[in-house]
């Protein structure tokens, strides 16, 4: 077994390959940016070494500066996580040529594999379904534009050394199929160092399952059954589960079999991933492979009982699968909710800065419920604008799909994040959302569900009395504490009456609160409601009954009331006196300032091109100009017919939230 092994990634890979390692008794080696220099996977490895400044490009995705400090080390192994150089078989040949060992599959495998182009047809010979589409390679726009018409819309264009959403885009015009090669053939060579771009029909109404199988140089192959990946935005997921509720175990097992066929033809070795596009009538197509460890790994993990990581480890070390395929049941049910940086009220935007508050739920591991957060950050780090937006993934696990959904309901509604912008209240929205509930999604999930974009959730009436009798129960005891402040007049007492108004999510309830030792009884508007709580002044976590039933709220004090955020629910919430909420509706309302002249970059990024110039006429929908933030590039465009007066920006600018790009007439 290896004394020591270098991970060649960062964030919260770095940190689960480091964990087992240690499980493991294994030393590690981290490698780090300038950006990082003081990420959480730097201070948890055994040794760390710096190999350059923040773009992967210069840094993370530099051969030459993995090895160097694979020499610093004397580190006998390299785990690539997955991105930056995971799937590189250049990078795989120069360890063998180092006598390193890479915990993945053979260089081969990957150049078979990682390829998407030369891996559909690999697929097609072995016999596998695949998706139409063309394989060969694609010199312009014009000749993807003729390709795609071809193949006829919608089509998927996608880069070929590809992964994680980077370098995808759906066409479903000629000017989309055009615009959509431009930016995956950036974004593929910003990522990936290789712009090649192949194209294929998309398939509609498609579930995205994927097999994850597990290989050893003696020959073994397994399959640890599937994960379902359907709820995806921009063709990166968002909500993975393991098993999926749409298999049955005939699919189920024929998706299996071909897996580990395809992985076999290929002498695949290591942890790896077939993915497969499922329509309506369980009929599957074979998407691609991925030859290296999914981000989603966890719930499979959860599921089986096999740490993937260290079996990577093992066969990397020349150790035969230690179970057979039979071995290999299900139990119960996971579910991993990823959570980004993107803000879900400006369209999921990067959002960067300081993580000023990060407070994950508990980790528990039992026979009854697990929940695990896989993470690389921590409270007073910063999220960088040079990386994958990913925070954490946080997962959780029970006996039932339906058990492990409430889990993961009061998981996220306990997880505090503050000082950026965070795409939390959407999981919460998810997780209460019928069609998740009931297993009835596809990958057009989030865009028909959202066509709008996320605006929050609306509770219902039942929910609103409940947190409006919370509020005013946390007001009361707020005002108590108040009037118990020293410094008070002689022979003064404040009295904290039980009449008050309600203001939240455009109601007006009036409460009466009538306190005992135990809590309170709050009449709220026409209902009853019992609410015990142990929530104090200053605590950002309130846990209460109401009703019998659990509330669970993040809680910010604002102006006479609270912010509160429960199940998706983003609520400012407003606790007066009957008088003063008389008072209250003759202030006048603050206007605020008409920007609709303005082109405003809605995200911290890094302009890429600008398409118009002053003084032209641009039209309603034409690209405007394109802004790269954490290696994905955001075209936008004109929301109405008009004329550019100034452009404020140019191309290689990096540019803050809300900085003005251009100006029109």
């Amino acid at each position: 077994m290896f004394k020591k092994i270098l991970i060649a990634n960062r964030g919260e890979i770095a940190c689960r390959v480091i964990k087992t390692a240690r499980k493991m008794g294994i030393q590690t080696v981290a490698v780090y940016s300038d950006a990082d220099r003081n990420a959480l996977h730097v201070k948890m490895a055994d040794e760390a070494v710096h190999i350059g400044p923040p773009p992967a490009n210069q840094s993370y995705i530099v051969i030459d500066r993995i090895l160097d400090a694979i020499r610093q080390t004397g580190a006998e192994a390299v785990h690539p996580g997955y991105g930056f150089l995971s799937e590189n078989k250049n990078f795989a040949e120069a360890l063998a040529r180092e006598g390193v060992a890479f915990i993945g599959p053979p260089a081969a495998a990957i150049e078979a594999m990682g390829d998407k182009i030369t891996s559909k047809k690999l697929a097609a010979e072995a016999g596998v379904s695949t998706v139409p589409g063309f394989m060969g390679l694609i010199a312009d726009a014009d000749e993807a534009a003729k390709i795609s018409d071809e193949i006829g819309y919608p089509v998927m264009i996608k880069a070929s050394a590809g992964g994680g959403g980077k370098g995808m885009r759906i066409a479903w015009n000629e000017v989309e199929a055009r615009e959509g090669f431009e930016s995956s053939k950036n974004e593929a060579a910003n990522s990936f160092g290789d712009d090649r771009i192949f194209i294929e029909k998309f398939v509609t109404q498609p579930r995205h399952i994927e097999i994850q199988v597990l290989a050893d140089a003696h020959g073994n192959c397994v399959y640890l059954h599937e994960r379902e990946c359907s709820i995806q935005r921009r063709n990166q997921k968002v909500i993975e589960e393991a098993p999926s509720p749409f298999l049955d175990e005939a699919t189920r097992k024929a998706m299996g079999e071909q897996a580990c066929k395809l992985a076999s033809a290929v002498g695949y070795t290591s942890a790896g991933t077939v993915e497969f596009i499922v329509d309506g009538e369980r009929n599957f197509y074979f998407l691609e492979m991925n030859t290296r460890l999914q981000v989603e790994h966890p719930v499979t993990e959860l599921i089986t009982g096999v740490d993937l990581v260290e079996q990577m480890i093992r066969v990397a070390a020349g150790e035969p699968l230690p179970f057979a395929q039979s071995d290999l049941k299900i139990n119960g049910w996971a579910i991993e909710s990823r959570l980004y940086a993107e803000d879900p009220y400006r369209g999921f935007l990067p959002s960067i800065g300081r993580l000023t508050r990060y407070r994950p739920p508990e980790e528990v591991a039992d026979t009854t419920h697990v929940v695990r957060n896989d993470t690389g950050v921590y409270e007073g780090g910063e999220i960088s604008m040079y990386y994958d937006p990913m925070i954490a993934k946080l997962c959780t696990w029970a006996p039932t799909r339906g058990q492990a959904i409430e889990e993961m309901r009061v998981a996220l509604d306990t997880f505090e994040v503050e000082g950026i912008g965070h795409n939390l209240p959407f999981l919460s929205a998810v997780m209460d959302h019928p069609k998740f509930v009931a297993g009835d999604m596809t990958t057009a999930f989030i865009a028909e569900e959202y066509p709008d974009g996320f605006q929050g959730v609306v509770s219902g009436d039942d929910e609103t009395s409940r947190i409006a009798a919370a509020a005013a129960a946390m007001h009361r005891v707020a005002e108590i504490r108040r009037a118990r402040i020293s410094g008070r007049l002689d022979n003064h007492e404040r009295h904290v009456g039980e009449h008050w108004v309600v203001f939240l999510a455009g109601r007006e309830v009036p409460v009466r609160i009538r306190a005992d030792r135990e809590g309170a009884t709050v009449q709220a508007g026409e209902r009853e409601l019992r609410v015990e709580s142990d929530w104090r002044p200053g605590h950002s976590l309130a846990r209460m009954l109401v009703d019998g039933q659990s509330l669970v709220m993040k809680v910010d004090r604002i102006a006479a009331g609270f912010r509160l955020r429960s199940r998706g629910a983003d609520l400012h919430v407003h606790v007066r006196r009957p008088r003063a909420a008389e008072l209250v509706k003759l202030m006048p309302e603050k206007i605020a300032p008409d920007t609709t002249k303005f082109l405003l970059c809605p995200m911290p990024g890094l302009v890429v091109k600008i398409n118009v110039a002053a003084g032209e006429e641009v039209q309603e929908g034409q690209a405007l100009c394109t802004v790269e933030a954490m290696k994905m590039e955001n075209i936008l465009r004109a929301e109405r017919k008009g004329l550019v007066k100034s452009v404020n920006a140019e191309a290689g600018q990096s540019l803050k939230v809300d900085d003005v790009i251009m100006e029109f007439e």
